[in-house]
């Protein structure tokens, strides 16, 4: 079976980052016992790491797809840091003692509780913590926007060429109005994480949520010549159909969603001071939210605007059809738009 790009992306953030602290591990080794050959050191830094970093790497990556992991997401925010923290002084400890004992094979020296086993705690300790809080900091900001930040990109602003995907969840004032607010709340939350799930797939950056809707974006490029903005929604309407079983027995509907899709120039930069984002102003998210507005008086499901037709290649099981310009108010010229649907005989499931 072929690997989703969502697979690859997180078996290549679990990869690199299992890479460099093997590295620090590997100088850490070697620091704390400096007595020793240096290749037991950085062996036994490198051995400790794989039995350490590998498994919370890919517990913090992968825990979002385990389904038994799931009554995680309902903990309180002390509860969750508990249960973290309890995993990884298991894992931490744990991986310490193996280390030590497949390193002492053929020497019949095994010491456990020395200076160099508390310090490699600590240090341990020390690397969970801070790569949790990047970990944390990334699914809070997105790791898109987490490591634009770092890196300053977005300190003056700048013009460039973006894609949006506006997805907004129909009838969602009856839903609210039928479930009342806690429980309105956890179906917005599982239909974000379907959403999330195609824009992974899809390799879209999740801008920001706003009330039940969700903008997506992706630089103007492969997103555009491969066609994936234009899949996007319908990956998306994919993943609700395969829960909609769980949607029935957990809410008693399956919901739906309207979406449109433009691209074009806007300017993105910092904003903020006590708490910073990035920002994407410009007539581009604009025309993009007016045509999602209109996807409603029209009654099609997904809309696109010409524009980004031009730029994009058409998946194969995609049609778009044709439909009168829209006339947007600041807006000289009509947009020319159409309606994106499955060819006939396409599975959404």
């Amino acid at each position: 079976m072929k690997m989703s790009r969502r697979n690859r992306r997180e078996w290549r953030i679990i990869l690199w980052i299992s890479l460099a602290s093997a590295v620090i591990s590997a100088y850490f080794g070697h620091a704390v016992a400096p007595n020793e050959p240096v290749l037991r050191g950085l062996l036994q830094g490198t051995l400790t790491s794989l039995l350490i970093a590998t498994p919370i790497v890919f517990f913090e990556v992968r825990r979002a797809r385990l389904n038994s992991l799931g009554w995680m997401r309902r903990l309180p925010l002390a509860g969750y840091f508990v249960v973290k923290v309890v995993f990884y002084c298991v894992v931490i400890v744990a991986g310490l003692i193996l280390a030590r004992l497949l390193m002492s094979i053929g020497t019949r020296q095994f010491v456990l509780f020395d200076s160099i086993f508390r310090n490699s705690v600590f240090f341990a300790i020390a690397m969970s913590v801070v790569g949790n809080l990047i970990i944390e900091t990334g699914r809070l900001l997105g790791f898109g926007t987490l490591k634009n930040l770092l890196l300053g990109r977005y300190a003056r602003p700048r013009n460039e060429q973006k894609a949006f995907l506006l997805i907004d969840m129909k009838d969602s004032t009856g839903l609210a109005e039928k479930l009342g607010a806690i429980r309105f709340h956890e179906l917005l939350n599982a239909f974000f994480r379907d959403i999330a799930d195609a824009a992974m797939e899809c390799e879209a950056e999740i801008h920001k949520y706003v009330g039940d809707e969700v903008i997506l974006t992706w630089p103007a490029g492969p997103a555009l010549k491969e066609g994936d903005c234009l899949a996007c929604p319908f990956l998306a309407r994919r993943n609700i159909a395969r829960n909609a079983a769980r949607y029935r027995e957990r809410f008693g509907a399956v919901p739906g969603f309207r979406a449109a899709l433009h691209c074009g120039e806007i300017v993105a930069g910092e904003i903020g001071d006590v708490r910073r984002e990035i920002a994407y102003v410009g007539d581009t998210l604009n025309v993009a939210a007016r045509l999602l507005d209109a996807s409603k008086g029209l009654r099609r499901d997904v809309l696109v605007s010409a524009d980004l037709l031009a730029l994009a290649r058409l998946p194969s099981d995609l049609q778009a059809e044709p439909l009168p310009t829209l006339s947007i108010r600041g807006r000289d010229a009509p947009l020319e738009i159409a309606a994106l649907s499955l060819r006939v005989g396409q599975d959404q499931v």
